[in-house]
């Protein structure tokens, strides 16, 4: 496969997961402003921003923070590259480079969510906050399933679902991170009836509540969720799940080209990690610091697969 072909369906899967983030990151700014807060330094939605990386772009271009302003850089604003406008435009653009890489139905499920987006973007008035969260969650489920359907378990399909894991374990980390950026700002609240509906939203908000009470039932405590989200192997978000699903992908590629690369070893090291890891451990060390070490390690991860796999033919 070409470098640019894989760099294309890569960065597909990384921009349709990261519209998602988006719009979720959203929604946890929507039910926080529906919750009893504890008074921090710092402003909720500017600590929204802090959390999800993009607070220096949205300073640079509104200054103070202000949810309209917010949500719109968020979900609309073509200037930021995370917003949700701007990644579901990149990954259709991508698809369109190497349409015949994909089948039909993945094609259209790409193409579907920039045509209704356009027409979104051309209404007039309000538009509703959760109404357009759950239009994103939607349509980025249905490219997802269309993948996993209908596509060939080649290279290809290996490099999509690499762009999807480790993507998604960088979301969830931040998801998680939004937590100690607004949620509580004071050590006091810790076990609090407050500390724990901050919880329950969160989960609420990640799709994760009825799967958490599957897994756990009983009280929500922080050392559950952190052990879900983390640590659990059943969670389809937890950072553990990420990274095994990447091994797994690259692993793949591995014994299809016949070579291992960097990217293989270190991404070995972060799943041995976090196989090796308790939560008493993450507490310990702080989870702020623990989740800020993740994003980074991943984004390490991210750098090697492009050296390796992205930056040059692949035989």
């Amino acid at each position: 496969m070409l470098s640019r072909t894989a760099d294309n369906l890569y960065w597909i899967a990384r921009n349709m997961e990261r519209a998602e983030t988006a719009a979720r990151l959203l929604e946890v700014g929507a039910r926080i402003s529906l919750l009893p807060t504890a008074q921090g330094y710092r402003n909720d939605w500017d600590s929204l921003l802090r959390a999800s990386g993009n607070a220096n772009g949205y300073a640079a271009k509104y200054g103070a923070p202000a949810q309209a302003q917010i949500e719109q850089y968020l979900f609309f604003d073509r200037d930021n590259p995370n917003s949700v406008a701007a990644c579901i435009t990149n990954a259709r653009e991508n698809a369109r480079i190497i349409r015949t890489a994909l089948t039909t139905q993945v094609w259209d499920a790409l193409n579907t969510a920039f045509q209704e987006l356009r027409q979104i973007e051309a209404q007039t008035g309000m538009r509703e906050l959760s109404r357009l969260t759950e239009w994103v969650t939607r349509h980025t489920a249905m490219v997802r399933g269309a993948i996993d359907a209908t596509q060939l378990r080649n290279d290809g399909y290996n490099m999509l679902n690499m762009g999807y894991y480790l993507e998604r374990g960088d979301s969830t980390a931040r998801l998680m991170d939004v937590k100690y950026y607004v949620l509580l700002p004071r050590a006091d609240y810790v076990g609090s009836g407050l500390d724990n509906d901050q919880w329950s939203m969160l989960l609420r908000a990640m799709s994760a509540s009825r799967a958490f009470h599957w897994a756990y039932g009983g009280e929500i405590t922080s050392a559950k969720i952190a052990h879900f989200l983390i640590l659990n192997p059943q969670c389809p978000r937890s950072l553990i799940t990420c990274m095994a699903g990447m091994n797994n992908h690259l692993t793949r590629l591995a014994k299809l080209y016949g070579r291992e690369t960097e990217a293989q070893s270190v991404a070995a090291s972060l799943l041995h990690n976090l196989e090796n890891q308790s939560t008493e451990q993450i507490f310990e060390e702080g989870l702020h610091e623990f989740l800020s070490r993740f994003i980074g390690e991943a984004a390490g991860l991210g750098a090697i697969i492009h050296n390796s796999y992205l930056s040059g033919d692949m035989q």
